[in-house]
């Protein structure tokens, strides 16, 4: 089923169609956005003027046409914040829904914050939760309280970044008048707030939007010298955050336009945008933030795809991690009779050889995701699929992943293969050094698990390990002829026995040694 989702914000338009697949998960077809920012509009003239409603109607007919030529079965409109409050709102809405023939839903603040957390909880682990969820948009701000069970609490107040800057900013740098304003405007709103959102005890924070986004980036281009290629699960800290801050306060907009990672049109929103991010993290006392790239238009999609499929989420907050996994093993139609298999292996000779490799549950996480993950290539080619299989991972939009969690996963699979990964192949070089050490280790387990499926017949059933001074002995137990299976693992064991200083010895267990489940009992 493909949908078109339309979001008139009070700052953008935005357009994305969509393929939603059976099992709730979409796959992003077409975005498109306008910068309009009708919320400046009604914080000066209280309502929308002719020449802002010409534009915004060009920009939802072409919405609608894209829609259409993409195929697009429905298409939900809803507008927000800036129509919300203008005093010709109705009109508008009238004068967009006769021009491009959709039918376009204003909706209140908690409405709008209930679909944004929707989006918000598809796209980053909340983790650990509950978490505060913080969405800066035009005209308001949502706040929420969640987890990976759903909303617990929301507000949303009129503290856009539109609406502050139109009301309360006079001066380009922002002069002491104007930052007080600010600050007094943004403190009074949010102080009332924090002992809603303290009794909840938020363990993170989450910022969506395009403001908090840009920030977000803009403090990872000024810690690393590069900005970053998706804002989706970064993670900036306080301690970085506020020099960037300060550097923002004090610069013209003609200034802020060179800074690296902003969006150029935002450049005069920024103080606003920024002043409350700080305020928020001082009132709400968190030090750290993550991103996420989804707002308001993916949760349009998603609550219409509920609407018929009803949320099964578990309270695991990193399900969400797997879920996207799995969605794109399937869609790369790989094997899952072999990735089961190969995956119970992993996992065992990882448990029994943790002395020897001395990692932990994320690297364990990462292996069982890399396992999911490192045939997908052959959706491609069979020829060099480790290489395709890096750039699928790559270009997934993996929801509940970090940009650093994605390269080092495109990295273990790109090396699950053959060879020992080398620090001047491209990916590994991206890579922190410990990280380097993380894809050497995850693989080597990972070829010699995969061996053990060489035939694809699943005949090897349990493993043992002893981790001797100077070798590790594998003992295999199957239930039929595993010879073919020995002779995998073996020619895969040469990363395993160069990373842990180890011969690897395999040995075929005689069937009858196998412990029957009717012998347990």
């Amino acid at each position: 089923m493909r949908l078109a989702a339309i979001d008139l914000g009070s700052n953008s338009f935005h357009l994305l169609v969509a393929d939603v697949h059976p099992d709730g998960t979409f796959e992003s077809i077409t975005r498109e956005k306008e910068m309009l920012r009708l919320g400046d509009e009604v914080s000066r003239y209280g309502r929308i003027t002719d020449r802002a409603i010409e534009r915004a109607v060009d920009t939802v007919r072409r919405f609608q046409r894209i829609a259409e030529a993409d195929g697009a079965r429905d298409v939900i409109a809803k507008a927000t914040s800036a129509i919300r409050s203008a005093a010709n709102g109705s009109e508008v809405v009238d004068l967009l829904e006769e021009a491009a023939g959709v039918d376009i839903e204003v909706i209140s603040g908690l409405e709008e914050a209930r679909l944004i957390f929707q989006a918000v909880r598809a796209s980053v682990v909340l983790d650990p939760p509950p978490a505060l969820c913080i969405d800066i948009g035009g005209g308001s701000v949502e706040f929420m309280v969640g987890d990976p069970g759903g909303l617990r609490w929301a507000a949303s107040e009129h503290l856009g970044v539109g609406r502050l800057t139109a009301e309360l900013v006079e001066n380009d740098p922002p002069s002491k008048t104007d930052r007080k304003r600010l600050e007094d405007r943004i403190r009074s709103t949010l102080e009332p707030l924090e002992p809603d959102v303290a009794a909840f005890a938020p363990q993170s924070a989450v910022g969506s939007s395009g403001t908090l986004n840009d920030l977000a980036r803009m403090v990872t281009a000024a810690r690393t010298g590069e900005v970053p290629a998706t804002s989706n699960g970064l993670r900036i800290s306080r301690a970085d955050f506020l020099p960037l801050h300060e550097r923002i306060m004090k610069s013209k907009t003609s200034e802020r336009r060179r800074m690296p990672g902003l969006e150029e049109q935002r450049a005069d929103l920024l103080p606003a945008g920024s002043t409350l991010l700080a305020a928020a993290m001082e009132v709400f006392g968190f030090d750290e933030l993550t991103t996420s790239d989804w707002a308001l238009r993916e949760g349009i999609v998603l609550d219409v795809v509920r609407t018929h499929d009803p949320d099964d989420w578990s309270d695991d907050p990193r399900a969400l991690r797997r879920a996207a996994v799995a969605g794109l093993a399937r869609r790369c139609n790989s094997a899952p009779d072999h990735t089961r298999h190969v995956m119970r292996l992993a996992l065992s000779l990882f448990d029994q050889t943790a002395s020897l490799h001395e990692l932990g549950a994320a690297d364990r996480e990462m292996l069982e995701y890399t396992v999911m993950l490192h045939d997908i290539g052959q959706h491609v080619s069979r020829k060099g699929h480790h290489r395709h299989a890096a750039y699928l991972v790559e270009n997934a939009q993996l929801r509940g992943f970090s940009p650093d969690e994605v390269a080092l996963l495109a990295a273990l699979v790109r090396h699950h293969r053959r060879g020992d990964p080398k620090s001047s192949e491209a990916r590994m070089a991206a890579l922190s050094p410990e990280d380097r050490e993380r894809v050497r280790k995850i693989d080597a387990i990972l070829r010699v698990a995969d061996g053990l499926d060489r035939g694809r017949r699943g005949v090897v059933e349990r493993l043992d390990v002893e981790i001797h001074p100077q070798l590790v002995l594998l003992r295999m137990y199957s239930r039929g002829d595993a010879e073919l299976e020995c002779w995998g693992a073996r020619r895969k064991r040469e990363l395993f026995e160069k990373v842990f200083g180890r011969e690897l010895e395999l040995i075929v267990a005689s069937p009858a040694t196998m412990i029957s489940p009717a012998s347990v009992e």
